[in-house]
């Protein structure tokens, strides 16, 4: 049978499956689980997640025996496509299919793999990231978070900050210096930790939005058996490094691992722009902010053009540097469009609260507070725009 005819009937083949087995209420916007067992899932999302898992297409590029599919690269696109086609949303995500999973894949043991992976793919867990510390944000190799081996388990002790949803987790990877006599960079691991224990404390931060997904998280005496630390004791920079990879790639809509990256969607900006400022025409009124949305609408398609091509360019593969570049884009160009509605709607853009502004105002202004993050979480800019520099354009050292 030629790749043609395979891709053909693998198109049909899906397309029927899908057309009985996608609920209804799994189409269109709504709940997309991600594994937390602490949030309790829609009766449609359960049952989407339920039937996805059971053939593979949670992880569909993820091998057979740890709960993939193990579709290749000409196939993996037909899938995405045919989900697409009928507004089926994605069965899992999150930072088990995104994050830990695919890099236990790479860089885990044969252990491990048949240990978490399935798990995974079947999202029984929701994962946090412990990464960052009070003293070490971007500057990362300075973390103080340690890890002593006792027996055969490591007891951590430390804090770690910005650990996204860590309250509705179950699990949480850790990066913890397990040699404090090796160079910074060196003596440093990954490790999985249970979070249902006592010597794990989670306390949400709140933020300038008003809103709390981040957390800090506290280990006092937490315990995490030795046969978790993934790619070696003391190799955890390099293993989180490439954690990185997966999850710029994921902030940046180009995730390879499971997930819909790189949906194209039209942009409502000049819509909402037009709510304050258009002519009897419907035209934006002000040439100067007409002018502006005109720019970030070019930004805004040449960034889904490039997600698209850097994609095609990976598909079905682990990211590449070229993650930070889109990831840094987006980031910038989210930022601006949120920048130009809240100009646009003047002192409707400025409410809190209240009965003069609307929900969808006070929603738009909130989501400008919070968007300041996006050139923080998953990476500074500056860091970013380094990694730009160094691994993509090849440019030397200072």
């Amino acid at each position: 049978m030629s790749n043609t005819q395979l891709a053909n009937d693998f198109r049909l083949e899906t397309r029927d499956w899908l057309a009985t087995q996608c609920p209804e209420g799994a189409r269109g916007p709504g709940q997309i689980p991600w594994g937390s067992s602490k949030i309790t899932l829609e009766r449609d999302s359960a049952l989407w997640l339920e039937r996805m898992a059971e053939r593979g297409w949670t992880v569909p590029t993820w091998p057979k025996e740890y709960g993939g599919a193990g579709l290749d690269k000409e196939l993996y696109p037909i899938l995405i496509e045919e989900l697409k086609r009928i507004g089926a949303r994605t069965p899992l995500t999150g930072r088990g299919v995104n994050y830990i999973g695919p890099t236990i894949l790479e860089l885990g043991s044969e252990e491990q793999r048949q240990r978490w992976l399935p798990g995974i793919a079947r999202g029984e867990g929701g994962w946090a990231m412990g990464y960052s510390e009070p003293g070490a944000g971007s500057d990362l190799a300075s973390l103080a978070c340690r890890g002593e081996l006792i027996g055969d388990q490591y007891q951590l002790n430390g804090r770690k900050v910005w650990t996204s949803d860590a309250m509705h987790c179950d699990y949480i990877f850790v990066l913890i210096r397990t040699d404090p006599h090796a160079p910074r960079h060196e003596g440093i691991s990954l490790i999985l930790v249970d979070m249902d224990q006592p010597g794990v404390e989670v306390s949400p931060i709140r933020l300038i939005s008003g809103e709390s997904p981040f957390c800090e998280t506290v280990f006092n005496d937490a315990l995490a058996p030795a046969n978790d630390i993934v790619g070696g004791v003391n190799k955890g920079w390099s293993v989180g490094k490439r954690l990185l990879q997966y999850e710029r790639s994921t902030h940046a809509g180009i995730n390879t691992s499971g997930s819909q990256g790189g949906r194209t969607v039209a942009s409502p900006l000049p819509d909402l722009v037009k709510r304050y400022h258009a002519d009897a025409s419907g035209r934006i009124d002000e040439p100067a902010l007409r002018r502006r949305v005109i720019d970030h609408q070019l930004a805004f398609k040449a960034q889904q053009l490039t997600q698209q091509r850097v994609i095609q360019e990976t598909q079905a593969s682990a990211p590449g540097f070229a993650s930070s570049a889109v990831k840094l884009s987006n980031a910038l160009i989210t930022q601006e469009g949120d920048e130009i509605l809240v100009a646009a709607m003047g002192v409707q853009g400025t409410g809190w609260s209240g009965e003069a502004f609307a929900e969808d105002e006070l929603a738009a202004t909130r989501d400008w507070l919070k968007q300041k993050s996006l050139t923080i979480a998953g990476g500074t800019k500056e860091v970013q725009m380094n990694i730009i520099a160094k691994r993509v354009l090849g440019l030397p050292d200072a």
